[in-house]
C-alpha cells in the first residue's frame, strides 16, 4: 500500500519455529533513515500496532511491527499463556524472535543499520529488553507494560537508554517488579526512566486488547495517548530523523 508519504508491506520470516508475518513501514523519500522495531503484545500483531509503525514512518522512521505468535491474534488467555509463558520464561527465545525481526529490519536498504531502536508492549517490550541485554547497538529501547528482569548481569551489556512506562494499578506488573526493574537498570549503570501513570491498568495503552485477556486489563485513553507521546519524545532524542 502506498499513500502520499507512506509505503507499507507483509513481510514472512521464520522465527521460533513459526512463520512470522510483520508489517513494515517506509518513509516517504529514497534514501537511509533510521528505523524502529516494534512489538506487540501478547495476543499478538493487530491492525492497531501496524498503525503505529505506519505512524512512526510518518514521522520519517522505518518502522517494523514484527510478530510473535506466527500470524496469530489469541483472543483465548488460556491459549495465549500455553504459547507465551515458556517463551516469556526463556531468554534465548525471546532473543530468537528479536534477531529474527532485526535481520529483516536491517536488510531493508531503506533502514540506517547505525541507527535503530527498539520500543514494544508487554512481551514485544520483553523482547525489545532482551535484545538490549544481548548487547545488541540499539539507539534507544522504549516499553511499555514490560518490566522483565533479566539474567544476572546481563543488564550491563545495554548501551542506551531505557524508557519504560507502567499504570499504577497494573496487577501483572506490580510495585515489586517496578523496583526488581529499576533495581536491575541501576546496578548495571542504565540510562533509565520510569513513567507510572495513575490508575492505569494493564495494557492501557491498547484499545481492544482488553476484551481479549486477563483481569486486571483495561485502557485508559489519556494516558495511551500521553504514553505513545512519550515514545515519540524518547525517538526524538536518542534516534532524531535527519535529512
Amino acid at each position: 500500500m502506498t499513500t502520499t508519504t507512506v509505503t507499507t508491506r507483509t513481510v514472512e520470516y521464520p522465527a521460533d519455529g513459526l512463520t512470522m508475518i510483520g508489517h513494515l513501514a517506509l518513509p516517504a523519500g529514497t534514501g537511509r533513515r533510521p528505523a524502529v522495531l516494534l512489538g506487540p503484545e501478547g495476543p499478538g500483531l493487530n491492525d492497531f500496532q501496524r498503525r503505529r509503525a505506519d505512524a512512526l514512518a510518518e514521522l520519517g522512521y522505518v518502522a517494523l511491527a514484527f510478530d510473535i505468535n506466527g500470524g496469530r491474534w489469541f483472543t483465548d488467555p488460556e491459549e495465549m499463556l500455553a504459547r507465551l509463558t515458556p517463551v516469556l520464561a526463556d531468554p534465548d527465545r525471546m532473543r530468537g524472535i528479536g534477531h529474527a525481526a532485526l535481520d529483516v529490519l536491517r536488510a531493508e536498504p531503506r533502514t540506517d543499520p547505525d541507527r535503530i531502536a527498539a520500543i514494544g508492549y508487554g512481551t514485544g517490550g520483553a523482547i525489545a529488553l532482551e535484545l538490549g541485554r544481548d548487547g545488541v547497538d540499539l539507539r534507544a529501547i522504549g516499553t511499555v507494560n514490560a518490566l522483565t528482569t533479566g539474567r544476572p548481569g546481563e543488564a550491563a551489556r545495554i548501551r542506551c537508554p531505557v524508557w519504560a512506562g507502567v499504570g499504577s494499578e497494573d496487577p501483572i506488573m506490580p510495585p515489586a517488579q517496578r523496583e526488581a526493574f529499576t533495581a536491575e537498570m541501576q546496578a548495571a549503570g542504565v540510562d533509565w526512566r520510569l513513567v507510572v501513570y495513575g490508575g492505569a491498568l494493564h495494557a492501557f495503552h491498547h484499545p481492544t486488547v482488553g476484551h481479549a485477556v486477563l483481569p486486571g486489563v483495561g485502557h485508559h485513553p489519556l494516558h495511551a495517548q500521553r504514553a505513545w507521546r512519550d515514545i515519540v519524545g524518547l525517538l526524538a532524542e536518542c534516534l532524531p530523523v535527519t535529512e
